[in-house]
Order: structure tokens, then sequence, then C-alpha cells
């Protein structure tokens, strides 16, 4: 049987990570077999976009969106499919929408980002972690490292950019994670729990 695909999406400070660590281990809990994976990858392709996020090499904004669409297919091809296939859920913190708002926050064209991304692999399930703008700055103003991206006038537009996805497809889940993390944890299972 083929496993799940979730994937659990939001800006930077929005609890992506956290939010799909919590869900695996609940999962894992019912005894169900469970890949938390993430993008960028820690593949040959994923590995030059995070040296490009901490600096090291200026490059367009379309020159990023490709490279993470690419990362995006050897991602599919190299470690969800196989998972997938074998019957693992596969949760994914991050995945084409993230393409797609920060590549609208970046000044880029919403219909080519979409275009790049629409003949990939779609979740079975998508949730979107959408705290308060506030909330995720606060959060991002606590760590040690930071990337070119999460600079201030960058972020409210890819919050932004969240929010009017989110408004454009009514399949994906929205939470806020503000609050107590367990509570936010609660309602993410609630909603994957009834599609599984």
């Amino acid at each position: 049987m083929r496993g799940s695909f979730i994937v659990i999406e939001g800006p930077d400070g929005a609890g992506t990570t956290l939010h799909a660590r919590l869900l695996a281990e609940r999962l894992r809990a019912g005894g169900r077999e469970v890949l938390v994976t993430a993008e960028p990858t820690d593949g040959p392709v994923g590995a030059l976009i995070r040296s490009c996020l901490k600096g090291s090499a200026h490059l367009p904004s379309s020159a990023l969106q490709l490279l993470f669409t690419a990362d995006r297919a050897w991602h599919i091809d190299h470690v969800i499919l196989p998972a997938l296939e074998s019957g693992t859920i596969v949760i994914s913190d991050r995945y084409a929408a993230s393409t797609i708002a920060y590549g609208v926050a970046l000044g880029l064209e919403e219909g080519w980002l979409k275009n790049l991304n629409k003949n990939f692999l779609q979740p079975d399930v998508q949730v979107f972690t959408l705290p308060p703008l506030s909330v995720c700055m606060e959060r991002l103003s606590r760590r040690e490292n930071t990337d070119i991206l999460e600079e201030r006038n960058l972020q409210e537009k890819i919050h932004g950019a969240y929010r009017t996805l989110a408004s454009d497809d009514p399949s994906i889940a929205v939470i806020d994670t503000s609050g107590e993390k367990q509570y936010a944890a609660n309602e993410i299972w609630s909603i994957v729990s009834a599609k599984l």
C-alpha cells in the first residue's frame, strides 16, 4: 500500500520544522512508519541552495527558484517516491508552495512559478502553519544564524503570499501556531488523521 504524502508549509519562524517532528512522533507512536524530510534537501542541489542562502553567492531570484525546483525534482525521485512506494508516510517540511510564496515575494510572476511546479507530485495533505507576522519575526530574532531571505520587508511579503495561496486553495489547512505548541499540534493531528 502506498504511503501518504503530507506537507507542512509556512514562512520562516512559523514552526514548520517543530510541527513536522511532533506529527511524526504521534504517527510513530501509533505504529506508523514515517519519514520526515525537508527542502532544501541534503542532496547536491540542496547543498548549493544552502550555500547561496548564507550569502556565499548572489543569484538572481529566478535562478534561485529554479534551483529550488531542481532540488524538488531530486527530492521526489530520490527520497519521497521511494518512501511512499514502500508504504511509509512522508512528511515534508516545505515543498512547492515555498517556491511560489518566496518567489512572489522576490518579485517573480506567480503564473511562471506555478507552472514550474504543476507537474510535481501533489501532497495528500497540506498544512500551512501561519502565526501572525510579529510572532514569526520575534522567533527569527532569537536565531543565532539567519539567511538572506529572513529580512523583515521580505518576510512581510512572504507571509502575505502564504495567506493568498491558502485563501485561493480551500484544500489547504491553515493553523495559527502562535499559541501553545501542543494545541496547534492537536489541530494538525485532527486534520491529518481525518485524511489518512
